[in-house]
């Protein structure tokens, strides 16, 4: 898109998804460290903030173009968001998906009607598969994170927040492609300039804490971690020079330190997060922050877990 991205598109976005996306609750909880405001993607529609951005790129789309169906790749949220719009619009999705995705995942998307296309994510290329497809089939890309409408979507989330939570010192955002923290950011610091906000971002799953250290964006081979939704490879083309300007610093979390934020969330905030939800959490929980901040956002991303997950947690 050639328009900026700016807090504009995150407002517009809001007016434009209302119908789609619910407004999750804000669950506050005194710690050690300081007040923590915990937004609740987990029980968004989808079961992850991803909805938002599915929302907002797929009602763009000229009324023209929907019968050729819309395409996305995901190792599970933003497939079940893009399959949630498609369904409700009656547009055909088509998603590729990793073959090692969490089996709950893959089921919900399948569930509301959705075809998958399931590729190896350690030797095949998700992005020239959803290309080929696109070309066969005419339809419309729905990105997961690169694309000013999927960003802007994603920081709605946070535009909630800072209305149910006014005057945060800082908010924290877990970070894969990088939609989630720039839309976050790009509004947090217009609502006010002086906040802080810091990224989240599993230490086996580091594109974007390499690409801030070396000015430039870096890819990784793919990650091993269990964070799933977290598992890419470099930040977005259109994500990261927002993540540049605006984000004060990002925090790398230990594979132990997802496990024992999804932990402190379930027994303490009787709530259940993804891995991928929990990284933002464990950078709350276990010090990541500097002092002096009072209160502090977290957006938890999501909360989709296998069952047989949860049994071992």
């Amino acid at each position: 898109m050639a328009e900026k991205f700016s807090a504009a598109l995150v407002r517009e976005a809001a007016h434009r998804i209302h119908p789609f996306a619910y407004r999750t609750p804000v669950v506050s909880w005194q710690g050690a460290g300081g007040q923590f405001f915990f937004k609740c993607e987990n029980l968004q529609r989808g079961g992850a903030f991803k909805v938002r951005g599915a929302a907002n790129r797929i009602l763009s789309i000229p009324k023209a173009d929907l019968p050729r169906g819309v395409v996305a790749f995901s190792s599970g949220n933003h497939a079940q968001a893009t399959a949630i719009v498609a369904q409700q619009l009656g547009v055909q999705a088509t998603i590729v998906m990793p073959s090692d995705a969490p089996r709950s995942k893959m089921e919900a998307t399948q569930a509301r009607g959705a075809k998958i296309v399931s590729y190896d994510r350690l030797t095949e290329d998700r992005e020239e598969i959803a290309g080929r497809i696109l070309r066969e089939t005419g339809g419309t890309l729905v990105p997961p994170y690169n694309h000013h409408l999927i960003m802007a979507g994603a920081g709605t989330a946070a535009l909630e927040l800072m209305e149910d939570a006014p005057d945060l010192d800082a908010l924290v955002v877990c970070v894969g492609g990088g939609g989630f923290l720039s839309g976050s950011a790009t509004i947090a610091k217009d609502i006010n300039p002086s906040i802080r906000v810091f990224g989240a971002e599993p230490e086996r799953a580091n594109d974007v804490w390499q690409s801030l250290r070396a000015g430039k964006r870096i890819a990784i081979p793919p990650p091993d971690t269990i964070a799933d939704g977290l598992r890419t490879l470099s930040p977005g083309e259109l994500t990261f020079p927002v993540i540049q300007e605006l984000v004060d610093g990002i925090f790398l979390i230990s594979e132990e330190e997802i496990l024992e934020a999804m932990r402190q969330v379930l027994y303490t905030l009787k709530l259940l997060v993804e891995p991928s939800g929990a990284v933002s959490a464990a950078a709350a929980l276990f010090g990541k922050l500097p002092a002096g901040l009072n209160k502090v956002g977290v957006l938890l991303s999501g909360g989709n877990v296998d069952r047989e997950f949860v049994r071992n947690l």
